[in-house]
């Protein structure tokens, strides 16, 4: 165990060698892959379909959720009518692509579809009766809510006796159900799937594979070409990447498979988004979530809430390109009014860690909240404390929470809510929205100390587990590619870190038009060379170290990714904390 550059402790994680060569054997591997696959509790009964994760060996009969069976039966009779459908959406990536996903199903099997997202500022999260009577009054008979809606008891009264709901969402539902057709939603407390880590795309895809089915049996497909479901699975990998949900299981094989739809870049919107971000290599799960994700999200954060959901609805492939940089120029925007929150909101959390707070809440006048979210995610990796933000106006404060893995924010949240202290609030393990009277900040923050109290026994920066230490030589294109064939990575396969020991850094030099990644190279007490890189180090201990005296050994912890250049790969280092040899 040791403290590093970036005050981190590194942890080796344990392996059983054995079972991982057996694997290895078994797949035809190399050991060390075998070995790290047996270090994330994949067996040899389990290992091809980690490696090959399919929807025919993931995908569970859809009516294991609770009322998926009512929700398919509405869907489908809105299909067999033709009748007019409102897809009432949210504002962030999983609501823009479960909102596109079951826009354009509905669409294929002939119904008449509107799509409605609510404006963050004047509406807020979820659906609001005057938006769903107007809905009605437009003509909708059935209002189809995609993550969201699962907590709207009241607003969806707006619609009884006009028009029929079904709600598609994952947030955590520990309050009455509301009253409607049907409001499949894995956290529902009566829910006995296991499928609580979807999102609501993945919700969303199941719904729609159920009522396919339905109509199949009905014979609604004997004269009409059945839509292909599977190429909505773009959709569904991009929002769980987005979502942060865990990449194993049905979810492992949703990204898997969506990356190869996305890959022959079909869908317009998608193309122009990559093109936009210079993205020309095969997508990734950092794809989606570091160059797709906040250009779709930054629409409903601070521009036109429906914005990533139309842009993933059109199929004229100039007007994506011209609302692909339309949301190009908005996520810039964003980052300058995040930038602008942020440095008040690390030096009031700050505080707040030096001062033992299990939980960090900071707010301030006039924060814009469509970027507080971002910024609770950004203390939250700071101090590893769960964190929230919010900004105040009009005596109101709304605002955004970022946890860490363990601890459960959204329970509290939704906690603090029953019990009067917020006037709204939800959320899931991760993530949580909120609002309260400004005045009762401390009452507020006083009870997410009590709850989460535990968080305070977490060191001041997040753990690192490490798989083991890579000689320099050993670390090529073959070794890295093979890698790879444990993504996607994410929440629940964590990328195989690895520590470079005694390393020397024979080069380094600033890159980028702000100067904050760094690129090195360098060599192993081997003689082996490898190039390597460091984000977001404009200043700090680790810059110090990399740019440092030159032959100086240091030991490096680090992901090793191919990268792939003019039909050339390569490995390549991205390094993540180092200390001195």
């Amino acid at each position: 165990m040791v403290r590093s550059a970036g005050g981190r402790r590194w942890l080796w994680r344990q392996g059983d060698a054995r079972l991982g060569a057996a694997i290895a054997q078994r797949l035809g591997l190399p050991e060390l892959v075998g070995r790290l696959m047996a270090a994330r509790g994949i067996g040899p009964d389990l290992a091809t379909n980690f490696i090959d994760p399919t929807l025919r060996a993931l995908m569970p009969d859809p009516y294991v959720l609770q009322d998926m069976e009512l929700a398919a039966a509405r869907l489908a009779e809105a299909a067999r009518r033709g009748e007019s459908v409102a897809v009432f959406g949210d504002y962030d990536v999983d609501g823009a692509c479960s909102g596109a996903l079951v826009a354009r199903a509905l669409r294929a099997l002939g119904c008449r579809v509107r799509i409605y997202v609510p404006d963050r500022l004047k509406e807020g999260y979820g659906p609001n009766a005057p938006a769903i009577a107007a809905l009605c009054d437009e003509g909708a008979s059935l209002i189809v809510c995609v993550d969201c809606g699962i907590a709207a008891v009241e607003p969806l009264k707006a619609a009884e006796g006009r028009a029929d709901v079904v709600v598609l969402d994952h947030h955590k539902a520990e309050g009455p159900i509301p009253r409607v057709a049907a409001a499949v939603n894995p956290n529902r407390l009566d829910d006995q799937s296991g499928l609580n880590g979807l999102c609501a795309a993945g919700v969303s895809f199941m719904a729609m594979v159920a009522t396919h089915r339905l109509l199949r049996r009905d014979g609604f497909f004997d004269s009409r070409t059945e839509p292909k479901l599977m190429d909505l699975l773009d959709l569904v990998a991009l929002a769980t990447v987005c979502d942060v949900m865990p990449l194993t299981g049905l979810n492992r094989a949703f990204v898997t498979q969506g990356l190869k739809i996305m890959a022959r870049r079909e869908r317009v919107g998608i193309a122009a988004l990559l093109e936009l971000a210079q993205q020309r290599d095969t997508p990734s799960a950092h794809t989606l979530g570091f160059f797709l994700g906040p250009r779709i999200n930054a629409a409903g954060r601070i521009a036109e809430p429906d914005a990533g959901m139309r842009l993933l609805l059109t199929d004229d492939p100039i007007e994506a390109r011209g609302m692909a940089e339309a949301l190009d120029a908005v996520n810039r925007r964003r980052q300058e009014v995040e930038a602008d929150v942020l440095e008040a909101a690390m030096a009031a959390g700050a505080a707040q860690a030096e001062a033992g707070h299990p939980v960090l809440l900071v707010t301030g006048e006039g924060w814009h909240p469509g970027v507080v979210g971002i910024v609770a995610g950004r203390l939250k990796e700071k101090f590893n404390r769960p964190a929230c933000v919010a900004g105040v106006a009009d005596g109101v404060a709304k605002g955004s929470g970022r946890s860490v893995p363990g601890v459960d924010l959204g329970t509290a949240v939704i906690a603090a809510r029953q019990n009067g202290l917020l006037l709204t609030g939800g959320g899931h393990a991760m993530a949580a929205g909120f609002s309260f009277p400004a005045e009762d900040q401390a009452r507020f923050h006083a009870w997410l100390d009590e709850k989460l109290a535990h968080a305070s026994a977490l060191p001041g920066a997040a753990d690192l587990l490490v798989e083991g230490t890579l000689a320099v030589r050993a670390a090529d294109a073959a070794l890295a590619e093979q890698l790879g064939r444990l993504s996607p990575f994410g929440p629940g396969n964590e990328e195989p870190l690895f520590v470079f020991p005694r390393s020397r850094v024979v080069k380094a030099d600033r890159v980028g038009k702000e100067g904050a990644t760094i690129r090195i190279f360098i060599e192993g007490e081997d003689g082996g060379r490898l190039k390597g890189i460091c984000f977001r180090a404009r200043e700090g201990a680790l810059a110090d170290l990399l740019l440092g005296p030159r032959g100086t050994p240091i030991h490096l912890c680090g992901y090793l990714r191919a990268e792939r250049w003019n039909e050339q790969v390569s490995a390549c280092l991205h390094v993540v904390d180092g200390v001195a040899a």
